[in-house]
C-alpha cells in the first residue's frame, strides 16, 4: 500500500526499541523483587504495568502499520481502538495512582504516567476520524503518537529505576 512504504524502517526501528525494552522492564522487575521489603503490587499496577501497555501498544502499532492491508480504512480502524482502549486504560491508571499508598506522585508523576499517555491515546483516536480526509496527516500523527508512547515508557523505566535505587535502596539501608 503506497501510504505506508516510506514508514516501514521507522516502525521496525520503533518496534523494536519497544520489544527491548519491555524485555528490560522485565529484568529491573526482576532484579527489584528480589528484595521483599521493597515490593508494592498497588505500586507496580500504578506504575510499572501501564509503562509494559505502552511499550506494547508500542509494538502493536508497529506491527499493524507493516500489515500488508488492503485499505489505509482497516489499520485507521485499529489503531483507532488502540487510542480508544488507551484512552480508557489511562482513567483506570489515575484511580489506581490515587489509591495506592506506597508512594505519593508528585506533577512529575501525573504528567507521565497519566496526562502524555492520555495526549498519545488521544492522538491515535483522533487520527482515526481525520485519516479519509487527511492520509498523510494522520499517518504522521500516528507515528507521532508511537513515538511519544515509547519515550514516555523510556522515561517511566528510567524514573522506577532511579526511584528503586536512590530512594528506596537508600532507605532500607538507614
Amino acid at each position: 500500500m503506497p501510504f505506508f512504504e516510506e514508514w516501514e524502517s521507522f516502525y521496525v526501528i520503533v518496534g523494536t526499541a519497544s520489544a527491548a525494552l519491555i524485555g528490560l522492564q522485565f529484568v529491573v522487575m526482576t532484579l527489584i523483587a528480589d528484595r521483599p521489603q521493597m515490593a508494592s503490587p498497588e505500586a507496580g499496577a500504578a506504575f510499572a504495568t501501564p509503562t509494559i501497555v505502552h511499550f506494547s501498544a508500542v509494538l502493536l502499532l508497529s506491527a499493524l502499520l507493516r500489515v500488508p492491508f488492503e485499505s489505509i480504512a482497516m489499520v485507521a480502524a485499529l489503531w483507532g481502538f488502540v487510542g480508544l482502549a488507551g484512552l480508557l486504560y489511562g482513567i483506570v491508571v489515575a484511580r489506581r495512582m490515587r489509591r495506592q499508598k506506597t508512594y505519593q506522585p508528585d506533577a512529575e508523576d501525573w504528567f507521565f504516567h497519566f496526562l502524555m499517555p492520555l495526549v498519545a491515546y488521544a492522538i491515535l483516536l483522533i487520527s482515526f476520524f481525520v485519516v479519509s480526509s487527511h492520509p498523510d496527516e494522520a499517518l504522521f500523527a500516528v507515528g507521532a503518537a508511537t513515538l511519544l508512547l515509547l519515550f514516555i515508557g523510556i522515561h517511566n523505566v528510567w524514573d522506577t529505576v532511579a526511584y528503586q535505587v536512590f530512594v528506596r535502596m537508600r532507605d532500607g539501608r538507614e
